[in-house]
């Protein structure tokens, strides 16, 4: 049975689907806005959060690359947004001190020795760095769980990243993606979580989801998700590039009490329960006498037929049986007929 373990707590088709809220760079840079999603996450139940870790000199050259969900470069964006390195232990220790786990995707091999430095329990691995082979090698070689994006890469191009953490000897979870802010729901593709499965059946799978809604999250449930991610903010009226694609309280909580209802659903086969027994007793339909039957009488359509409850010894199952067959003894209407009264 597939399984990843993060600071404790298990993940897997065994387990409880873990809901990952990204708080990302929707703090905008602003300290005191990080620290309220995650009182707010945490309020709304929440076990887990990731931030992103940039260290912009590492990460890329001085560009004008504007992101499709953005209207200036993703330069003037992470240089914004971008916490040092105190802040980012600050924030793991706030989030640890609450009893929740502290996630961050790093964007460069800079970051990511400041994420081992900082002492994370795993690793996220963003979709644009999964076919990054270099930095993937990097943080594989550190032995830790790694989580990894698969959005914008086919299945030749996540294997690649899978032999290396598969060399490496790490648990990884592999997140279906689809990397369009946001993504409408015809273009989720939830078919892929199977294809993934049968190409990596030793990975935990998950979604990271960048639709408007929690409902792609709760059928990749359905589909063998055992990790939810998606963008998170105290207030969809603050400003930046994610909000608009993220989840607020509200709809974390929902989130994670949809998600664990239909885990807990899943499974099981088509039989029946003892537990339905209250039930079979009023529901089921037995063979009843719908008139007065004087013993030596013939059973027929117009003397018996199959009634509630279903207490009595022969039900609708075999009322057939009975037709054409010897009343062994008198028989009052609406009374169950038992077998012994049933001339051999």
């Amino acid at each position: 049975m597939q399984e990843v373990i993060i600071s404790g707590r298990k993940t897997g088709p065994a387990h409880p689907p873990l809901v990952i809220a990204e708080i990302g760079i929707n703090h905008e840079g602003s300290f005191e806005k990080a620290v309220r999603m995650i009182d707010d996450a945490k309020e709304a139940g929440c076990e887990c959060v990731k931030f992103q870790s940039h260290v912009i000199d590492d990460e890329m050259i001085p560009n004008r690359v504007v992101p499709g969900n953005a209207k200036e470069s993703i330069w003037d964006i992470m240089s914004r947004c971008a916490f040092d390195e105190n802040q980012e232990l600050r924030l793991k220790e706030y989030t640890e001190n609450k009893g929740m786990i502290y996630l961050s995707t790093p964007f460069s091999r800079a970051a990511a020795v400041r994420l081992e430095r900082m002492g994370v329990a795993a690793y996220k691995i963003g979709s644009g760095e999964c076919n990054n082979y270099p930095l993937v090698e990097h943080i594989a070689a550190y032995g830790k769980p790694v989580i990894l994006s698969t959005g914008m890469n086919d299945l030749p191009a996540i294997s690649k990243s899978v032999e290396i953490l598969r060399k490496h000897h790490v648990p990884f979870a592999l997140m279906h993606c689809t990397s369009i802010y946001p993504t409408p729901y015809e273009k989720v593709r939830l078919g892929a979580l199977a294809e993934l499965r049968s190409a990596f059946p030793d990975a935990v799978l998950g979604l990271s989801d960048h639709s408007t809604g929690n409902f792609p999250c709760l059928g990749a449930v359905a589909l063998g998700a055992s990790l939810l991610e998606r963008h998170f903010t105290s207030d969809k009226t603050w400003p930046g590039p994610d909000v608009p694609i993220s989840m607020d309280p509200g709809e974390l909580r929902e989130l994670i009490a949809g998600s664990r209802a239909i885990h807990l659903a899943l499974g099981g086969g088509k039989t029946i329960l003892k537990e339905e027994q209250p039930t079979i007793d009023f529901a089921y339909a037995c063979v009843v006498a719908i008139t007065d039957i004087k013993k030596g009488d013939v059973f027929s359509k117009d003397n018996i037929w199959v009634k509630r409850p279903g207490t009595g010894q022969i039900k609708a199952v075999d009322y057939d049986r009975l037709l054409g067959k010897r009343a062994g003894t008198d028989v009052r209407k609406n009374e169950q007929i038992k077998w012994e009264q049933i001339e051999s």
